[in-house]
């Protein structure tokens, strides 16, 4: 087994590609790759297992990948596309287990205000969504990987990006939702071996980062491998991975990194 293996869950944006009610190219492509549920991975190593993110596509992800281990939720913010399939975490406290939910004190905040009837300990019977609140400002461990909260900025919103260590070593930085990346958050992921990184189209945006934009953060943090995520119906998977420089690949749906 890896050390590491990270699943994509989702790689689209918020309102997931096909689009309702769109007749582009992208949303009638026969290339699977184009087919895009919301922005979500599944980081799986030897003694522990978890989610970055639970859209409302999260059922029907952990479905399609076989997701039959979760011992913990991190959250990057509380944007319904990236919250609204908590309660699909159910199957994970059967037995009356308590699963464990890391987010920022925002985050949190909002996470019991929209699933009051999860975290306020009332009407728990068998199979309900048991969750156990930590409010994270500091780096965690999830096993024996490091989790460090990256603060970067989704438009004027502060939100979590995550970089993932162990035994030291800066494995995986994990951006999905940014327009900028201060310096604080930049030398932190200097080097890492794999960035995973917003980067929703080719024209300018005033929370997410474009291609463009997504390329010059690389070129500057000089990542081993850089991956695209949280892309919209203005991008078409063949196309443009054909004009990615090297090190660079635009992420999709089910793709796995070992490490």
């Amino acid at each position: 087994m890896a050390d590491l293996t990270i699943t994509f869950l989702g790689t689209g944006t918020s309102l997931g590609i096909p689009m309702i009610n769109c007749d582009c190219r992208i949303c009638h492509s026969k290339d699977p790759r184009d087919k895009r549920t919301r922005a979500s991975v599944y980081v799986e190593t030897e003694e522990y297992a978890w989610v970055i993110d639970t859209g409302p596509d999260f059922r029907t992800q952990a479905l399609r990948e076989n997701v039959r281990r979760v011992d913990a939720v991190v959250y990057t913010h509380p944007h319904t596309d990236h919250i609204m399939g908590l309660d699909d975490l159910r199957p994970f406290c059967f037995g009356d287990k308590e699963l464990p939910i890391y987010a920022s004190p925002e985050t949190m905040h909002d996470l019991q205000r929209v699933f009051v009837f999860a975290f306020n300990g009332q009407n728990r019977w068998p199979g309900y969504l048991r969750p156990l609140p930590y409010v994270i400002e500091a780096p965690f461990h999830l096993g024996r990987t490091e989790v460090t909260p990256l603060k970067v900025l989704h438009g004027r919103t502060p939100v979590n990006g995550y970089l993932l260590r162990r035994n030291g070593e800066p494995l995986v930085a994990y951006l999905s939702d940014c327009k900028e990346v201060p310096a604080e958050a930049r030398e932190a992921i200097r080097g890492v071996r794999h960035l995973i990184v917003d980067a929703l189209r080719y024209t300018a945006h005033p929370t997410h980062m474009n291609i463009e934009e997504a390329l010059a953060l690389a070129q500057d943090v000089a990542p081993g491998q850089t991956w695209f995520t949280h892309l919209s119906h203005d991008v078409l998977h063949a196309e443009a991975e054909a004009e990615l420089p090297p090190g660079v690949r635009l992420a999709y749906d089910g793709l796995k990194i070992e490490i």
